[in-house]
């Protein structure tokens, strides 16, 4: 279940919300370092990771699920955000470079349906970003930020989902190593949390980070082709002579 759009808005205007944008944005920029001249999607709740691509690309557009609502964005610029069934996007196929999935799979029902649209709409060698809250992280634990909320994914459990959409996953990392403790003092270490946490490989991380490029050919299975019957000549009644 979506959580409600005016919550989300209120998380990210926290401190604790300023600290998750700051580390899970720079992860996020990592990955999409590059989008000049190019068309980026973000589907979900994505706007506080948009806005660093903005004067870089050529176009960037957000897109709100219905069961969550949306905001305006940007705030003192024309709106480039819309409400959106996830299931079915309305773009023509194949005219986006890159997607970004923020607060999107974990809380869908349909997760494979979205992924089946995000492929549609993706150009050739397009490339999704999804950001999904770790099972076995702590703030998949805390009902109190948005990452505590839906269905969390093991790196099995995400990279499965992909694959059977048809996107190949490129690219791994993780976020938010620091526990989600909304004390102001505790918020200054985020930084050397998040430096220990990937110097030693923890499997504790909050969020996982994932890459993955479209497949272009999709695969078809192949049908057997049903045995033939091979029919016996038979002699046809002769009359006997007398």
């Amino acid at each position: 279940m979506f959580p409600d759009v005016v919550d989300l808005r209120s998380f990210y205007a926290q401190p604790l919300g300023v600290v998750t944008r700051r580390l899970v944005g720079r992860a996020i920029r990592t990955r999409f370092d590059d989008v000049t001249n190019m068309s980026v999607l973000g589907i979900g709740y994505a706007t506080p990771y948009l806005g660093v691509f903005r004067e870089e690309c050529e176009r960037t557009l957000a897109f709100m699920p219905g069961a969550q609502g949306v905001t305006r964005w940007p705030s003192a610029a024309p709106t480039l955000a819309a409400l959106v069934d996830e299931t079915e996007l309305p773009l023509p196929n194949g005219v986006i470079d890159r997607v970004l999935a923020v607060h999107l799979l974990e809380m869908t029902p349909n997760a494979a349906d979205v992924l089946r649209e995000v492929w549609r709409v993706l150009a050739p060698g397009g490339r999704l970003l999804c950001v999904v809250p770790n099972r076995r992280g702590i703030w998949a634990r805390a009902d109190t930020t948005p990452f505590g909320h839906g269905q969390p994914f093991s790196r099995s459990q995400i990279t499965n989902l992909l694959r059977e959409a048809l996107f190949t996953p490129v690219g791994w990392d993780e976020a938010l190593y620091v526990p989600p403790v909304p004390r102001a003092w505790f918020l200054r270490t985020a930084v050397a949390w998040e430096r220990v946490g990937h110097s030693v490989s923890a499997p504790f991380a909050g969020v996982h980070i994932v890459e993955a490029t479209k497949q272009v050919y999709k695969p078809v299975p192949i049908r057997k082709r049903a045995r033939l019957r091979v029919l016996e000549p038979v002699m046809a009644p002769q009359v006997a002579g007398g």
